[in-house]
């Protein structure tokens, strides 16, 4: 164990306030606490140290990463701790709410700095499998005669970027499916294999971050052998791990550069882009871009980009952590089914409880635990026991994120319990009765995840026997997710030659529309695994449900089926069906729109088109629709919303910023140079701005050869002169007779970033003799400062 000398080197500061005591006596004094709710210390040092990541098991037991060697500690020669960094087991025997032991389930090289464990309990009671997530790689450490050490490891996947970084490879979670869910963030960059090979999924894509056509960080789903790999979600920062609930909906969350206050909850929509960096140039978030927010937190995001699915919640500075959804009972009711979050940069572990918003939701936040009073208090996981408790994960550390990590002999769990409540000094979890279906029903309701893996799998081994058990749920159950969670199993025995298809067609057409959205990501994981045909359930989900969120599934099915749907102009007319309900509010909804057309545009939005009819400008909706369009007759659609006049001025910017999402064509070139010399009946400001976005999009045309463009052109630059868009299209046109206006305003501004710009064009197009003829003028300082400025 690392020496204690590290408590003298650092209790006198660091990245946050030193607290009046680093003792674990004094650890509850510290820390606030949310009034409906009582926290106790569950562990601490010397039991265990430096938790990155907890997982909690079905006998509620806590397996902990317990990182020494991270980053600075852990050089390959002199690391902090020789043997490496563990795998822990915390329990608490005597069930007092007070661990009394810890077990060394693993210690190596190979777990240093480990960021994820995922506990998966064998139905026998006799091992555990751990997913670890470590440096290059994915692994089980697998425990086969249910002594609690590690018997052998096996190799899941391998060659991701990103050891001893934080962007790196998260979390494993096991999902109501019966998949592996997890992440990474903009340093995993690729994923292999176990023997090394790159891994193409299943939309055939190479996982890379080579924007073909992922980028940044990813969210993953694939069996537990590794295989059906999919890609989910992409262009994050850096995710630092992935909830799903009963439903199969995703959440997480997501730092921004720090610094910018940005910090970010997700909706994961399947298939999303989340708009970290440009998506088809990969530019950050500061790189100048047509109608951008002049709020910085909203702008990390490209948030003004079609393309780009919409964040939940922005928290802020943070370092975001460890992410849960709370699916028990034992809490008060606003924490309920709501996501729980750790963030270790502001010291809070907090609840966000979300309402349906249409196609997405809306969230607040509640604070669960915060540190203010202890700054050193940085929480990096919470996980949901089998009683329903929390356990909080408290890295304990004056830094956070980076190569901060100062303090290497301190780590706590703390547990969150109901305030005045009996449970509080009484852990237990049920005995659990795998070996009927009644009872491993039950099981299947808990809310620890390890518990309701293990009924997952007692109940799909017993297949048939198991089918009138959870159709007692299914169809009796007052809770939507234990109804979800057997709806998933009903489905999934099929795989077990389980005829199961009539619950699955009226799980499509179900009362409640979190059922009928939980069916359709059913039937698409049962057709792609060759359990049901797309005939078998075609027709039953109503392409006019009441719910946008079904609606928003409906779409999302249409992009992930093609495969399987022979007749395009049958789903283009369906398409257009779901996009003609679109409101001109839901972002959530559009961006399902959008992602269903992926690669389609060109049959799809001419279907809309005819089915909306004439007098589409005046509608919001049918203009939000062409915004977020790629097809090849988008240009002309766009211009013809810019000159008609029936939109408000203040859209304008976003439908050139649409432009840029087009390739270049002969029709988009057309559209433009149109749009640069119309007769346009806007005001002159508005007219400028029209004609200079125009001119500024226009690749490959000799404009001094085209008198009408050239005139126009000219008008331009003498409305926006002293700007920077004056600077750029004198650059881009290479305008000559301009640049003495260029070297003008780098006289004028020498200090300003204009004056710069104006300077690096004059310098790029060889304007030297120029130049020189300013610095032997009157006013030679002024360009020398602006010359020693580029």
């Amino acid at each position: 164990r690392p020496s204690r000398s590290w408590l003298a080197r650092f209790t006198s500061g660091g990245g946050g306030d030193a607290p009046d005591s680093h003792e674990s006596v004094d650890a509850i004094d510290q820390i606030e606490v949310h009034p409906d709710l009582e926290a106790t210390l569950f562990a601490a040092e010397p039991l265990m140290l430096n938790p990155t990541d907890i997982d909690i098991d079905h006998l509620g037991r806590v397996w902990v990463c317990e990182v020494v060697n991270y980053r600075r500690f852990a050089n390959s020669d002199h690391p902090e701790r020789l043997e490496g960094d563990r795998i822990l087991i915390i329990e608490d025997a005597d069930h007092d709410g007070v661990a009394d032991t810890s077990t060394v389930f693993y210690q190596g090289r190979d777990v240093d700095s480990a960021h994820g464990i995922c506990v998966l309990p064998t139905i026998d009671g006799k091992g555990t499998r751990a997913i670890i997530s470590c440096g290059d790689s994915v692994f089980f450490l697998i425990d086969d005669d249910g002594d609690l050490h590690a018997d052998r490891k096996e190799v899941l996947f391998t060659g991701i970027d990103g050891t001893q970084h934080d962007h790196g490879i998260h979390a494993f979670v096991f999902g109501p499916d019966g998949k592996l869910y997890f992440n990474f963030g903009n340093a995993g960059r690729r994923i292999c294999d176990k023997d090394g090979n790159p891994i193409v999924d299943r939309a055939g894509n190479e996982v890379n971050d080579s924007r073909q056509p992922y980028q940044e960080g990813m969210v993953f789903r694939c069996n537990m052998d590794g295989s059906e790999f999919e890609t989910l979600a992409w262009n994050f920062r850096n995710n630092w791990e992935v909830a799903v609930d009963s439903f199969g909906t995703m959440w997480q969350s997501d730092n921004d550069d720090d610094g910018n206050r940005g910090v970010r909850i997700n909706y994961v929509m399947e298939f999303g882009n989340f708009g970290y960096r440009d998506e088809l140039t990969g530019a950050g978030w500061n790189e100048p871009r047509t109608g951008w927010e002049e709020d910085i937190p909203l702008r990390h995001w490209h948030q003004n980009d079609p393309g780009v699915v919409p964040n939940l919640l922005q928290t802020g500075a943070g370092s975001p952590t460890g992410i849960c959804v709370y699916e028990g009972s034992l809490l008060p009711s606003v924490f309920q089914g709501q996501v729980i979050h750790t963030d270790a940069g502001p010291n809070i572990c907090r609840a966000y409880p979300v309402k349906v918003d249409g196609a997405g939701y809306t969230a607040e936040s509640v604070e669960i635990l915060n540190g203010a009073e202890n700054q050193w208090f940085r929480p990096s996981d919470v996980c949901v026991a089998p009683d329903g408790s929390l356990i909080v994960a408290d890295w304990y550390d004056p830094g956070v994120g980076g190569h901060r990590m100062q303090d290497v002999i301190h780590g706590r769990l703390f547990r969150v319990t109901p305030a005045d409540s009996d449970t509080t000094n009484n852990y237990l979890a049920a005995e659990l009765d795998l070996s009927s279906a009644e009872g491993a029903v039950e099981a299947l309701k808990s809310p620890n995840m390890a518990t309701r893996y293990l009924a997952w799998n007692a109940l799909y081994a017993m297949g048939a026997d198991a089918v009138p058990a959870l159709e007692a749920v299914f169809h009796g159950d007052e809770n939507p997710r234990h109804r979800a969670r057997a709806l998933w199993l009903l489905g999934k025995l099929m795989r077990r030659d389980v005829d199961t298809l009539e619950e699955v067609k009226k799980g499509l057409q179900d009362a409640d529309d979190v059922i009928r959205v939980t069916a359709i990501r059913l039937a698409r994981q049962l057709i792609h695994e060759g359990d049901v045909t797309f005939d078998d359930v075609e027709g039953l989900a109503r392409l006019d449900d009441p719910s946008p969120a079904v609606r928003r599934e409906l779409a999302i099915a249409m992009r992930d089926l093609q495969h399987v749907i022979s007749d395009e102009d049958d789903v283009a007319e369906a398409w257009s069906v779901l996009a003609r309900q679109h409101d001109g509010q839901d972002r959530w909804y559009l961006e399902a729109l959008g992602i269903a057309a992926d690669g389609h545009w060109d049959t799809y939005l001419p279907a809309y088109r005819a089915l909306i009819g004439d007098g589409w400008i005046a509608n919001k909706a049918a203009c939000d629709i062409v915004w977020r369009s790629r097809s090849s007759m988008t240009p002309q659609l766009l211009g013809t919303i810019v000159v008609n006049g029936q939109r408000p001025a203040e859209e304008l910017p976003r439908y050139f910023r649409a432009f840029d999402f087009l390739p270049q064509s002969e029709i988009k070139t057309g559209s433009l140079s149109f749009l640069a010399v119309a007769d346009i009946t806007r005001n002159a400001e508005w007219r400028t701005f029209i004609k200079a976005e125009a001119f500024s999009r226009l690749q490959g045309v000799n404009v001094a050869s085209n008198a009408e463009l050239a005139e126009a052109l000219s008008t331009v630059l003498d409305a926006s002169r002293g700007t920077d868009q004056f600077v750029r299209l004198v650059n881009s046109f290479e305008v000559a007779d301009r640049y003495p206006e260029l070297l003008s305003l780098a006289q004028e501004q020498p200090d300003q970033q204009l004056g710069v710009d104006a300077l690096r064009v004059l310098l790029d197009r060889g304007q030297l003799v120029l130049i020189a003829d300013a610095l032997a003028g009157d006013d030679p300082e002024a360009v020398e400062r602006t010359f020693t400025a580029v």
